[in-house]
């Protein structure tokens, strides 16, 4: 089980198709960088188009992070808060990157971090620094936590719904880590999860006490899906829009889950999809049970992204904003996700 979780946490810091708010960016075989969606915030500026050499990417609401395989960073879109502040361009050495709502956070190669943008609620307080041997990260939407490698958490950021509630310091063998909007979940190496932060929805609700057998957990705005060895999943947290409807107990072979803001999309072993959770806007429209061969997902707040194997994508869900645009049908040879890294 230990050799499948490690899997899943390097396709998680390997992504080649990322989401924001209102946009999406896929990667290509030839390491340049498609983008479709909402531009009011120059979250498609055409500047991606000279980026070169890319090797994963990640998106905030309005922003999106590109890491280049000389382990130096790209960013572009909204800087309001200082998003995309020059301060990355002196980044180097970096293996992964990973977004908040408006900051980002860089893991280096030797085990420390870099992190720029919004700090309205100290996202980038300068503790970070103090961290040291951290193997992942993850952000949510105004906090970050951080794994090390003898399983324990650092965690920084808005406290104000007990994000960092030190609780998290009791936590060891901890393998896997994931961020909603304000509670995280922790995975541990036995197959069960800890949960803290925000429980005004039920997202830490003890429920996840009775979870085993556990080897990924994934995040929307209030909720939290869990993937059992087994290829059956658990959900629980906010079900005003039906996030955590019981038909999700009828899905299995499931290998992945990507969340939005309230709505879940799971992968099937056989390439299939399954979806849902809040539908107004189209999140869990009936045309995702045509796709086949599907390999990896990934969700924005109200669309989603399956990637194929064939190196093309599809896209549904609300287009109010070009999320789904058909320019997206124009685009091939999108990484795959294993590509680089499937036997080693």
């Amino acid at each position: 089980m230990i050799f499948i979780i490690n899997f899943i946490i390097k396709l998680k810091m390997n992504k080649s198709i990322s989401c924001g708010l209102y946009h999406s960016v896929a990667l290509k075989d030839d390491g340049t960088l498609e983008c479709w969606g909402s531009n009011k915030y120059n979250q498609c500026d055409l500047v991606y188009k000279s980026f070169t050499n890319i090797i994963t990417v990640a998106c905030g609401t309005y922003h999106s992070v590109a890491l280049q395989d000389n382990g130096t960073l790209e960013c572009w879109g909204d800087n309001e808060y200082n998003q995309c502040d020059s301060v990355y361009k002196t980044f180097n050495n970096i293996i992964s990157v990973v977004c908040g709502s408006k900051h980002s956070v860089a893991l280096k190669d030797d085990g420390t971090l870099e992190c720029w943008g919004f700090n309205g609620y100290n996202q980038c307080d300068l503790v970070y620094k103090t961290f040291t041997n951290i193997i992942s990260v993850a952000c949510g939407w105004n906090h970050s936590v951080v794994l090390r490698s003898d399983g324990t958490l650092e965690c920084w950021g808005n406290k104000s719904w007990n994000q960092c509630d030190p609780v998290y310091k009791t936590f060891t063998a901890v393998i896997n880590v994931a961020c909603g909007e304000n509670h995280s979940v922790a995975l541990r190496n036995d197959g069960t999860i800890e949960c803290w932060g925000n429980n005004r929805y039920n997202q830490c609700d003890l429920v996840y006490k009775t979870f085993t057998n556990v080897i990924n957990v994934v995040c929307g705005h209030h909720h939290s899906v869990a993937i059992k060895y087994d290829g059956t999943i658990e959900c629980w947290g906010d079900n005003f829009y039906n996030q955590c409807n019981q038909v999700y107990k009828t899905f299995v072979c499931v290998i992945d889950v990507a969340c939005g803001g309230d709505h879940s999309v799971a992968l099937k072993s056989d390439g299939t999809l399954e979806c849902w959770g809040h539908n107004s806007q189209n999140q869990c429209d009936s045309l995702y049970k045509t796709f086949t061969s599907v390999i990896a997902v990934a969700c924005g707040g109200n669309h989603s992204v399956a990637l194929k194997s064939d190196g093309t994508l599809e896209c549904w869900g609300n287009n109010a904003k070009n999320q789904c645009d058909s320019v997206y049908k124009t685009f091939t040879k999108i990484r795959l996700p294993y590509k680089d890294y499937i036997l080693k």
